[in-house]
């Protein structure tokens, strides 16, 4: 018999589940994602003239690949904490779908199909 399974304690494993409960929540509120698939990379492979993007969006892929070590290493000082990096994780989740969508982030509540 083996040992149980570590518990999720890295920083790429709270960053997976943290995408993962951000995405299940948007496919129950806005059918639209139902088909679209959410994917994980590292850095984006060309830079923005904007800036460095915190995710990308493929609408004939039907996909959205979300940048891990953008989103959780360019956090305003002092903001380098557990919470502000889920915070992080999820707005990037919501402000990427609403891109794909071409909807205000604000507009994914229960309240607002």
């Amino acid at each position: 018999m083996r040992p149980p399974l570590a518990p999720l304690e890295g920083r790429i494993d709270r960053f997976d589940v943290t995408i993962g409960t951000a995405v299940e929540f948007l496919r129950g509120t806005w059918p639209e994602l139902q088909e679209v698939r959410f994917e994980i990379g590292a850095l984006p492979l060309s830079p923005d003239p904007t800036g460095i993007p915190r995710w990308q969006i493929d609408r004939e892929g039907r996909r959205i690949i979300l940048f891990r070590i953008p989103i959780e290493r360019l956090l305003p000082p002092g903001h380098d904490d557990a919470m502000h990096r889920r915070i992080a994780i999820e707005s990037a989740v919501f402000r990427a779908a609403a891109e794909y969508v071409g909807k205000d982030p604000w507009e994914f509540g229960p309240d607002q199909g």
